[in-house]
């Protein structure tokens, strides 16, 4: 599933951040929260919550790739925690939705993939606590 605000997305002069087991902790290197607009993004991703799961989608590990270019348009790569998952038609708009929310925000494109397969090992410690893992 892809959803575009507009098709055919420029990908030149795009920042790319790619979660590695799960997203790096704050303070780290790759933090992803280096940037003004890209903390605000991440923010908006947290208000996502997982309609099964006590978390949001960013701690949970769904987010695969964030691209923010200097005009302000986001790409988003993401996954859902399994292929059956209810939500899968609503969850990209509901993404989409909240970044469009962040101020200075341009196109936003979310696509839904399944690979690699999203695992707990994705998970932030704060999430795996939350879910009693």
């Amino acid at each position: 599933m892809n959803i575009r605000s507009e098709p055919n997305l420029p990908r030149d002069n795009l920042h790319r951040c790619v979660g590695a087991a799960r997203p790096p902790e704050a303070g780290s290197p790759g933090d992803w929260t280096t940037e003004p607009i890209r903390s605000q993004v991440i923010e908006a991703l947290r208000r996502v919550q997982d309609p099964e799961l006590p978390v949001n989608i960013f701690d949970l590990g769904l987010i695969y790739e964030l691209q923010i270019s200097d005009e302000g348009d986001v790409d988003v790569r993401m996954t859902l925690t399994a292929p059956g998952c209810p939500v899968a038609g609503i969850m990209p708009v509901m993404v989409k939705n909240a970044i469009l929310e962040v101020d200075g925000i341009g196109l936003v494109n979310v696509e839904l993939t399944w690979e690699p397969p999203w695992t707990v090992e994705r998970m932030t410690d704060e999430a795996r606590l939350a879910c009693n893992l």
